[in-house]
């Protein structure tokens, strides 16, 4: 097996950016998910509810990082040095807030305007546990960025070519990988190995990773990442052919063991 892309989405919910290769922390990606767009409840804003985030196509530089979106202008917006945290949620179920540091009014205001309501952006200086210890069998650990649950996910080449099968014989249009908003993807491995893989160790290249298990699918998966349409798959097929237990299941979360640089090319090893 390989590592044959990788990808960070600096504002939770935003457009992905491509890399040939990154570096890996406690928490994830490095750059990735540091950021996140809240409701006036200090509640994520996600693709789940608007698909308009996949309009904000931001980049990071050191200290910070630039909106970017079409019809309006950059806006550098740097990392917060200053002020008292905010207390926030991923998700309006979570009951665990988050300290996190408003970016302040010009990102509101911009954010706003490209979303059409009224949010905030901050920012996550310290990455932080989001589930209570215990809530899963492969616990994520202590420090997780703005991910759902995890640091990292990885999907496999062959079970997008799987499922883009099943949608062929459905008279449907394939979905590209983006639809799933992987960090890492392997090819090499046949369709639907990762199954196999949670509670085991993963290395790519000279990194260790803990697999906790298959990611649970949702609607986001049913937006074109390029346009925002939404439809009805690949949801639909994965109801049919990768429902277990009431979870629609496509990738793997992983948790990083090592710290340290990822590369495109890098082998990737199951071990025990």
């Amino acid at each position: 097996m390989r590592l044959t892309s990788i990808h960070t989405y600096p504002v939770k919910g935003c457009h992905r950016l491509d890399h040939d290769d990154a570096l890996v922390r406690p928490w994830g990606l490095a750059g990735d998910r540091r950021w996140m767009v809240v409701d006036a409840d200090g509640v994520g804003v996600t693709q789940r509810e608007t698909t308009r985030l996949v309009g904000l196509r931001p980049t990071v530089h050191p200290g910070g990082l630039s909106l970017r979106a079409d019809g309006q202008p950059d806006l550098d917006v740097p990392e917060p040095a200053g002020g008292g945290p905010i207390a926030v949620r991923t998700f309006r179920s979570r009951k665990t807030p988050i300290p996190a540091l408003p970016a302040g009014p010009a990102a509101d205001a911009w954010l706003g305007a490209l979303l059409g309501r009224t949010v905030r952006l901050v920012w996550l200086a310290r990455p932080t546990r989001h589930l209570a210890a215990g809530d899963r069998e492969h616990d994520t650990g202590d420090q997780v960025s703005f991910a759902d649950a995890y640091p990292l996910l990885l999907a496999n080449a062959a079970s997008l070519d799987a499922l883009n099968g099943w949608l062929a014989e459905a008279a449907e249009e394939p979905v590209p990988m983006a639809r799933f908003r992987p960090n890492l993807v392997v090819d090499g491995a046949p369709a639907w190995a990762e199954d196999d893989w949670a509670g085991r160790s993963l290395r790519i290249g000279d990194l260790r990773f803990r697999a906790a298990g298959p990611c649970d699918r949702c609607v986001v998966t049913t937006t074109d990442q390029e346009t925002g349409v939404r439809a009805k798959e690949p949801l639909r097929t994965l109801g049919q052919y990768r429902n277990v237990q009431q979870k629609l299941l496509f990738g793997l979360h992983l948790v990083p063991v090592d710290s340290g640089p990822v590369a495109v090319g890098a082998p990737v090893v199951l071990e025990a």
